[in-house]
């Protein structure tokens, strides 16, 4: 822990050419440390460059296609279509009659996405204006009523006869309640450390307003992906070929939502951490314009590394959160265990490589993401902080938040679009939940920056912690010192087991 000046003076060092720069009358030391702040995984930065070209070009045909009229461009013809919209005898186009079916247009259901955009924004709007009061409230509002929405929206969807989604739905409850269930008692600790994080956020109002930023960017990005949905969604296609197209373009919105809140996560970490070294915002040490800088590098040479880790962090997530739940409850059965050994072990490993800590390091130091990944779980291990961070579930309690806010803004849409067109409401449902759940996390994500740093910074040198809050510093050694005595003692009871002669069994 005592080497983290090497390690978290980065920043500082490319801003004013590190704590003692100061100490010195030439520039040299400041532009040798820009200079060495080098472009990252720069094949996925064009990638996602080019992914972004390609779908807004086909998103925007899609939509011109049907925008005004029927088939503008001719789409059509490259599809084995027998007839307009399956056969349907309803006659509308707009306020005209054309024949014997029904044509919809891109505007039919673009004012739909209209009021997804407008719900998921209120409810972004919403976490940040109460993170400072009601925070609390809300994060265990959102673990609690998850599974019984879930269950709800699956009654409906049955009712509905949306069977298949209705089993989605009843399935996502269920792993949710479950999941709860197996880490009911870590709970406690996890408020905790997010109070601490929206305390940290709360003091620093200018990553509120990058936040807010970023959800504007993205509302000027869903413009063009709805308007291009909206005309998917009214090709005169069979359901299978509309699904297949909502596939790849949701797929194509959660990664760009991913890159946007990740990048936000990587200015937000930067900054927390950067206030954590210093001692306070205003300390004479703190870089001047550290914020810019913050958005500088996540926006330019780090770009590439923030669209790496997007693709994957997410499902890596998630799946550890499930399969440590499932761990911690097995109890005895030894070969279940084996079974879920292995799953916990393979994907420790990628862990390793892609976890969300990986941010810190990237805003601090700009190195790659594996590479950024591997050193913050390195020194995780080497510390002992790892236990701790395993037996946080804060991502998860954030991650419950932002699914909350899509399913309030996938039900609001649904409702009208039940209205207008009963038909379509899953399809323009659950891509509107999508919406919703990206910008609530955009909201959200500040305070993960915020735990990421916390972390990074107790596992270089506690005494950061200790100095910013001496209370939450004692919480937390008290919580590292139980999980470790927690580890050594299962870890004696495995070893005990594997010393037990194998006794043979009787003729």
């Amino acid at each position: 822990m005592s080497d983290s000046s090497a390690s978290t003076t980065s920043i500082g060092e490319e801003e004013d050419g590190g704590r003692g720069g100061s100490e010195t009358s030439s520039g040299e030391p400041e532009r040798a440390a820009e200079s060495g702040r080098r472009w990252r995984d720069v094949f996925w930065l064009f990638v996602f460059l080019v992914h972004l070209l390609a779908f807004g070009f086909a998103l925007g045909l899609l939509g011109m296609n049907r925008f005004q009229g029927p088939d503008r461009l001719n789409i059509d013809r490259y599809r084995n279509i027998t007839g307009w919209g399956g056969g349907n005898r309803t006659v509308e186009f707009g306020d005209r009659t054309v024949g014997h079916v029904r044509v919809d247009l891109t505007e039919t259901f673009w004012p739909l996405y209209g009021l997804a955009g407008g719900v998921g924004t209120a409810l972004a709007w919403a976490w940040l204006v109460l993170l400072g009061s009601r925070a609390n409230q809300m994060m265990k509002l959102s673990v609690h009523i998850l599974t019984t929405y879930l269950a709800v929206v699956s009654v409906l969807c049955f009712w509905g006869e949306h069977f298949f989604w209705g089993v989605a739905f009843a399935v996502g409850a269920g792993l949710q309640f479950l999941y709860v269930m197996s880490v009911m008692d870590r709970i406690p600790f996890t408020m905790l450390v997010l109070q601490k994080a929206v305390k940290m956020v709360w003091e620093l109002p200018e990553v509120m307003r990058v936040a807010y930023a970023f959800v504007f960017v993205m509302l000027c990005w869903l413009v063009i992906w709805t308007f291009g949905v909206a005309g998917t969604i009214s090709l005169s296609a069979d359901d299978g070929a509309r699904w297949w197209l909502l596939l790849v373009f949701s797929v194509s919105l959660f990664w760009t939502g991913a890159v946007l809140c990740n990048t936000v996560h990587a200015i937000v970490s930067g900054m927390v951490f950067l206030v954590l070294i210093h001692g306070g915002q205003g300390a004479p040490s703190m870089p001047p314009k550290p914020l810019l800088k913050a958005l500088q590098y996540a926006l330019t040479t780090s770009f590439g590394s923030i669209c790496y880790g997007s693709l994957f962090t997410a499902a890596i997530r998630t799946l550890r959160w499930e399969i440590r739940g499932v761990r911690s409850k097995i109890g005895n059965n030894e070969c279940l265990l084996c079974c879920v050994d292995f799953l916990f072990h393979l994907v420790e490993t990628l862990v390793r490589f892609f976890n969300k800590y990986a941010y810190v390091q990237i805003a601090v130091n700009g190195k790659g993401f594996n590479h950024s990944a591997r050193d913050a779980w390195e020194l995780f291990q080497s510390t002992g902080v790892e236990a701790l961070v395993a037996y946080d579930c804060s991502g998860a309690v954030l991650l419950m938040g932002s699914i909350l806010g899509g399913l309030i803004t996938g039900t609001c849409t649904a409702i009208w679009t039940h209205f207008k067109r009963d038909d379509r409401v899953i399809m323009v449902g659950t891509t509107s939940m999508l919406i919703g759940m990206i910008l609530v996390g955009l909201a959200v994500v500040v305070i993960e920056g915020a735990v990421t740093s916390i972390y990074i910074c107790y596992a270089e040198d506690p005494s950061l912690i200790q100095r910013w809050d001496d209370e939450f510093y004692n919480q937390m050694a008290e919580a590292l010192h139980q999980r470790l005595q927690y580890r050594s003692a299962r870890a004696g009871r495995v070893t005990r087991l594997d010393q037990i002669p194998d006794t043979p069994s009787p003729v």
